[in-house]
Formats: C-alpha cells, structure tokens, sequence
C-alpha cells in the first residue's frame, strides 16, 4: 500500500508492507546462527563490500525487487522503496522521472535532460524512453546518491540509479514465476541458463505483464475503455571466460502497449489541494474516442569485455547501442465541450519518438597497484541522435532533430593511509556539444539551437572503518548537467528555450554498521548540496507554455537512514527515514501563474510569480518505507 499527502507544500509518501524471506537466502553456513549477508557493490565501478563505500547507498537484491514487481509495477517501484528517492511520470509506463535528495526534473519532454541517471549493466540509459525499460531477472540496484560526475558522467548531479542483471554461469539455473491478480492483471517472468562448454555459457530471461481495460469513458458512454497495459521484454546474454579474458554480450528488447496518461477536468477546487467531486478514480469524461493510446518498442545490445594483462592491470571495454520508437497520444484538457467545470478549450496532444538512438563506448584501465594503492582511469564516448514529434492535433505535427556528442577522461585513486582508513580521489574532464534543428509544422519557420560546454568534476572521500563492524566516512564531491535544448514550444507558435550548465558542490557525512551478530545493518548519512544556475522546467501560465530556465541558485540538506533487521531465520523488516528540505534562491526568478490554483507567492508587474524561497518541486520534504 502506498500513500501520498500533500500538506502546506510538505509532500509525505510511506510505502508498507511484509516480506518473508527465507532462511537459506539469508542466512550463512550451517554452523552459524542465522545472519545477514555481506552486501557487495560496484558504485565505484569495482565490487566492495558496502562498508568499505565512502557513498550514500542503498542496495537491493534482485529477489526482492522481483517480488515488488509481481503486481505489475514498473521502474517507478523504486521511490516507494528507497529513502530519498521519488519516482513519477506524466506519461504512462514510459519517460519517468526521478529526484534524489530533493534534485530532479519535472520536465515531461521526451528529450528532457534528468539529473539523477540511469545505469543498466554499465550502460548508461540517457533519453527518458529507455530509462524505463522494465525490470525482471535483476541481481542487484544499487541507489547512489549525490552528485558522480568522476565515474558516471555529466548528467548525474542528484546521483544515480544502477540496475545490474544477473549474469550466466556455467551451472544450470533458473526459474518460473506467475501471479493473476485484479482487473485481469497477470504476471509471467522466467528466466534459464546454464553452461554450454567449459568458456561459454547462457543466460535468457523474460517477462510478460498484461492488465485489462478498467476505467469507463463516461461521456461516450463507453465501458472499460481504457488503463489496461500489456508489457513484453526479453534478454539473451552470452558469456566467453577464459584465465584471463571474458566477454559478456547482451541483447534485450521491449514491447509495450497501453494507455498513457490519464488527464482529468477540474478535479482541485482553486485554493485547495483536496479532490473533489470531479474526480472518479475509475472514471473519465473524454470528448475523443482514442482512449489515451500509448505504444512502445525498444531494443539494445552491450558488449563488455575484460582482459587482465601479465601486471594485474584489467583492461575493460564496454560498448553499446540503444534504439527506441513509439508514440503517446492524450486527451490533455480532461475533459468534453461540457466539462468538467470550465475547459477553455479542447486539447489532444500527441508526443512523438521517432528516433531515441544512442552509442556509448568507455575503456577503463584498472589496477591494485600494491597492498595500498587501486587505482582506476579511463575514456568514455557518448554520441546520440532523437527525432521527436509534438502533434497538438489543430496543424501538422512538429519534428525536431536533436543530436548530442559527449567525450571525457577520468581517472581515481584509493589510497590506504593504514589499515583502518582509505583515501579516495577522482575526477573528470568532459565535453559536451548539443545541437537542434526543427521546422515548424504550423508556420514552416525553421529553428536552430547548438550549445557547448566543458567542465572538469572532481571528489574527494575518507572512510575510516572505527570497529571491525562500523565504519564512517566524509566526501565532497562535484559535477554538473550539460546544457539543455527544449523545442517542444515550437509546435505551438513558440520559441525553443534553453537551459545553460548547471554546476554541483555536495557535502555529506554517515557511517554504515552490521550490528546484532550480523543480524542488524544500520546506515545513515547527512548532507549539504549547493547548485548553481540550476535547470528548471516552468510548464503552464498564460501561455501553456513549457520552457526551460535557470535559477540562480538552490540549496538543500537533509539526511537519510535505512535499517534491515533480520528477526529471525525467515524473517527480515526493513525501514528507510529521509528528509530534504530544498530552497530556490533567485530573487528575480518569475514564472507563469496556473489559472484554477490560488497564488500565495508575490507576483511581478507582469503577473508572474517571484518564486525565490520556494521548495523545488516533487520533492518530499518527508519519506518513510517500512517493509
């Protein structure tokens, strides 16, 4: 069950619920009493035990975000899962949008820029349509926060969200899962592989969800005509090992079908947040027939190599293709020619990705030099191409190209100053250049937008293990957002916009304890963030406009803990607590005002508001997830 109030600009979301574990999933070998296991990451790209991780992380393993997704929840789970973390969409199944620590992007255009990255088995997932390929056959999520522009790139001031799939193995495994719920909703994933010689093996895995039609189409009069979904994704992998080389090349895919998101008519009174009696949960009032359809089709291939040379340096290689199209098509006004309430006019609104290609290509050297020094340093090529579409319905659809090269170089060093406390330092330079062209449908105009920046991030942490089961840490660390080009506004008689580099310095403090004989893991940390020249999307005001803005400034701080206790052999209750309180700071900073919300903030001589001391937005000031 998952619950959201929203009181006096406080947004408060707590997820519960039980999980059963059992014994032989989480206990060790048979001589010992039962006990949580060791948890192993790879937040700096080489696995550690997490104590030994001077970075805010929360990890989940694959079986329990299986069974958090046997109701047929997409990635977007997550936020009721993770202290700190928000997850929503205005856009069905596809294009979510996450917020760590307060820091995201409300921006629901299809090529909008998003400080908090995606990271599927090394891969980098950058435009908001293959952020949401879903989730099944998973090892591990590793949720880390803050700014990680040495190791991951430019896009992930708020931090990241890494998903690793588990990998084939020489022994045969697998597994077959199926649930039938309400509303016809129905839930198939399996997986199998195995080795087929002593160097290769194979893993395949797949997913099948599907939930009926259940909301009525009151104006046409029309029974279940909409909310259902039908999801399909697979994934091969084969895997090459020999004593000192392997490769593991991975093809996936996704199919999905359904409806988008559901607008509706007036259902906040002005002044209010409560819903009143416009809204039907089941229920929808739309003049057009098409019922919201939204379709989608992904597919992507990854090649990672690794080859140790005679020194003990591993080279690694990791190369990757990714392609997306479809399309999502909304009754945006809510409503019909008689309402709800008052509709100033009729508005269907149809978005469009005819291109979401991208290639990545990263060569990383790493080494544990001596007994004290790990030392890491490496290249990494981005290079992407989106076509989109807006179709506002009244004049031909607009198309934009938008083309986006990246390079960097980046290097780290973990120095153990003695056998309690490490060192760790990294950085990277990168360069970033963006590009759009579009033709308005409407008057033909033709636009052209090209941006640049380059910017080197940096971080230094200490990690100090006080006992042989706690450890503290400190880190400073900074990074930045590439500049942004948003053309949605162009099939609506407007402008592009743009958004300059944002720029991160983040603080933060914790330690992470396995107490109670291993059965109690207790990590927490408290953090300071400072971001210059912040993007913001402003949507709506007199125009209806969505256009991409700076802030000045805008800080947060806060803190987060989570806690898993292992009662008993199968048993495990787990708790997460965070809190952010964020604040734009730009006293000139204006936007446009929505026509049925009342306005407390003081307005401009043009009616727009001053919104200098505002939170941001969809950022929870509270979250708590007890499971």
């Amino acid at each position: 069950m998952t619950k959201n109030l929203l009181s006096h600009g406080a947004k408060f979301v707590a997820g519960c619920s039980l999980l059963a574990i059992s014994a032989g999933a989480n206990a060790q070998d048979a001589d010992t009493e039962f006990a949580l296991e060791e948890i192993i990451v790879t937040a700096q790209r080489r696995e550690q035990r997490l104590r030994d991780v001077p970075i805010s992380v929360s990890s989940l393993q694959g079986e329990r975000i299986n069974d958090f997704a046997t109701g047929g929840s997409d990635i977007r789970l997550l936020s009721a899962r993770i202290p700190g973390l928000n997850a929503e969409s205005s856009n069905g199944r596809v294009a979510p949008r996450f917020y760590l620590r307060g820091l995201g992007n409300t921006d629901f255009d299809l090529i909008a820029s998003q400080p908090v990255s995606i990271i599927m088995d090394d891969v980098v997932m950058e435009n908001v349509v293959l952020k949401s390929f879903p989730l099944f056959d998973l090892d591990r999520v590793e949720v880390i926060r803050g700014p990680q522009g040495t190791l991951f790139g430019r896009n992930t001031p708020a931090g990241i969200i890494k998903f690793d799939t588990k990998k084939p193995s020489q022994e045969p495994n697998g597994y077959l899962t199926a649930s039938y719920g309400s509303l016809g909703q129905k839930n198939v994933e399996a997986a199998f592989g195995q080795g087929v010689s002593d160097t290769v093996s194979f893993r395949l895995s797949a997913l099948f969800q599907d939930r009926n039609d259940y909301i009525d189409n009151a104006f046409l009069g029309t029974e279940d005509a909409l909310g259902g979904y039908t999801e399909k994704a697979a994934r091969a992998q084969v895997l090459y090992e020999t004593d000192n080389f392997d490769a593991l090349a991975n093809f996936h895919y996704r199919d999905n079908s359904g409806t988008s998101a559901l607008f509706r008519a007036n259902v906040l009174t002005q002044g209010s947040n409560e819903l009143n009696d416009n809204f039907v949960r089941d229920t929808v009032f739309f003049g057009d027939t098409h019922n919201n359809p939204q379709a989608y089709e992904q597919y992507g291939a990854s090649l990672r190599m690794n080859y140790t040379f005679g020194n003990d340096i591993t080279l690694t290689s990791v190369t990757a293709f990714e392609d997306a199209d479809g399309s999502s098509l909304g009754d945006i006004d809510g409503g019909n020619p008689t309402g709800p309430g008052f509709i100033p006019f009729q508005s269907t609104t149809a978005g469009i990705t005819d291109k979401a290609e991208q290639f990545t290509q990263e060569l990383r050297f790493s080494q544990q030099a001596t007994d004290e020094i790990f030392w890491q340093a490496g290249f990494y090529y981005f290079d992407s191409t989106n076509i989109l579409g807006t179709d506002p319905g009244f004049i031909p659809a607009t198309f934009a190209t938008h083309n986006n090269e990246a390079w960097a170089v980046f290097g780290q060093v973990a120095y153990d100053l003695s056998e309690e406390t490490t060192l760790t330092i990294g950085g990277r330079y990168t360069d970033d250049q963006r590009d759009m062209r579009a033709v308005s449908g409407g008057t033909g105009q033709v636009f052209e937008r090209d941006v640049e920046a380059d910017r080197l991030s940096w971080d230094v942490a200490l990690n100090h293990a006080a006992t042989e089961d706690v450890s503290v840490y400190a880190r400073v660390a900074s990074g930045f957002r590439a500049p942004t080009i948003q053309g949605r506004d162009i099939a609506f008689f407007g402008s592009p916009s743009v958004a300059t580099e944002e720029t991160i310095i983040s603080y933060e403090v914790g330690f992470k304890a396995q107490l109670l004989d291993n059965r109690l893991r207790w990590n927490a940390s408290v953090f300071y963030w400072d971001v210059d020249d912040l993007q913001i999307s402003a949507v709506g005001g007199g125009g209806n406009f969505i256009e991409l803005i700076n802030s000045e400034n805008a800080v947060g701080y806060g803190f987060e803990t989570d806690i898993e206790y292992l009662a008993n052999e199968n048993l495990m209750l787990t708790a997460g607590f965070a809190y952010n309180n964020t604040e734009i700071k730009d006293r000139d900073l204006a936007v446009g005002v929505c026509a049925q919300c009342t306005v407390l903030d003081p307005l401009n001589a043009d009616g727009r508001a001053l919104v200098d001391g505002n939170p941001l937005p969809q950022a929870p000031e509270w979250t708590l997830n007890l499971y």
